[in-house]
């Protein structure tokens, strides 16, 4: 399988837009952060704001573009947020439609796109500590979980929060937890670890978003706030229109992931 580690950013978003790369991103330009997406309609606009101000280890916001925009001036400002994500989740009233590769036909000037981010980003640092990362070993995506932790409500945004998991030797996570804390704006530290039952996941090995993983014997999850997130509140929320990634397949800024590193 072609590697695309080492692809520049630009690179990699010209290979999404030309339908040459349709998979998931963990991996893809290794050391540049990646960022999920919510696209609303602006009158929903300050409502998802505020939710994500008060929702920050689940929906820590990277960048916002003006209504009908799609150039994120901040992250990547001559990328296109219509056409540079792998794969897009349409939800209308709550229920997911359909998936496509672009949605030049959707973005109109009614439109208001967040970028959030995600915790491929503190994937390599992981690593880098002898952390291991078992969908990368396995060549799969990230397992992904509704839980029963509510986010704090906004308006009309309230629903379950998503986490991500990956399994580790038990003598791993003490690393894990400091290696994450360090990247506090793309999710930081873990927000649950072991007993998947107590945060309301009844089969570890049937997650609701992404693919299931191998955990092996003496391993413990790890469960990560997660940037899908906004999905489930989609569903549980029912706005008319709503745009968003496909889980695991992330928009790639031209920001390094250091950027977002603290002492």
């Amino acid at each position: 399988m072609q590697d695309h580690s080492s692809l520049t950013p630009a690179t990699a978003r010209e290979m999404i837009r030309n339908n040459e790369l349709i998979k998931p991103t963990s991996g893809v330009a290794n050391g540049f952060t990646q960022a999920n997406l919510a696209v609303l309609p602006k009158e929903l606009a300050f409502e998802f704001l505020l939710f994500s101000q008060r929702n920050p280890k689940s929906c820590p916001i990277l960048d916002v573009v003006e209504p009908g925009e799609y150039k994120p001036k901040i992250v990547a400002p001559e990328a296109d947020l219509r056409t540079d994500i792998p794969k897009y989740r349409i939800y209308q009233h709550g229920k997911l439609i359909e998936e496509k590769t672009d949605v030049k036909d959707l973005w109109d000037e009614n439109m208001v796109g967040f970028l959030i981010g995600c915790s491929f980003t503190f994937e390599n640092a992981l690593l880098n500590n002898g952390v291991p990362i078992r969908h990368r070993e396995e060549n799969c995506n990230v397992p992904m979980y509704k839980t029963n932790v509510q986010c704090v409500k906004a308006g009309r945004f309230e629903g379950p929060m998503v986490v991500s998991m990956r399994p580790m030797p038990e003598e791993h996570v003490v690393r894990a937890v400091q290696v994450t804390s360090r990247f506090p704006s793309v999710h930081g530290a873990p927000i649950h670890i072991g007993n998947p039952e107590s945060i309301g996941i009844q089969d570890i090995h049937s997650p609701d978003f992404g693919d299931s993983v191998t955990i092996r014997e003496g391993e413990v999850p790890v469960f990560w706030a997660c940037g899908v997130t906004p999905q489930a509140v989609a569903m549980h929320v029912k706005p008319e229109l709503m745009i968003s990634h496909a889980p695991g397949h992330m928009f790639i800024t031209d920001l390094r992931d250091e950027e977002f590193g603290v002492l």
